[in-house]
């Protein structure tokens, strides 16, 4: 099986600023729960930490899969946070 292609560092810095972009109209949601909000701004805090990306990606798509099953999310919210672990699962070292 073909190895896949590493993809650029400006292609990181574009998938992280965009997934930030994403979670922070997830914060700005008034529908989410509080709970679910304060993951976000976990996860958030992990995309804007100062180590690889593979590892800020890694560490924030934890913390998004763990919530993406609480049944007290909003179903609109849900697929955000499905969209941004999509676009993060694509950064690797």
């Amino acid at each position: 099986m073909p190895k896949k292609k590493a993809i650029s560092d400006k292609e990181c810095r574009d998938r992280i600023k965009q997934a930030l972009m994403v979670l922070d109209s997830v914060l700005s949601d008034y529908l989410t729960p509080r709970n679910i909000r304060e993951s976000v701004k976990r996860a958030m805090g992990a995309l804007k930490s100062g180590s690889s990306y593979a590892v800020r990606a890694a560490d924030a798509i934890s913390i998004l899969d763990d919530i993406s099953q609480d049944p007290n999310m909003p179903q609109h919210t849900r697929v955000k946070i499905w969209n941004v672990v999509s676009s993060l699962e694509g950064i690797r070292d």
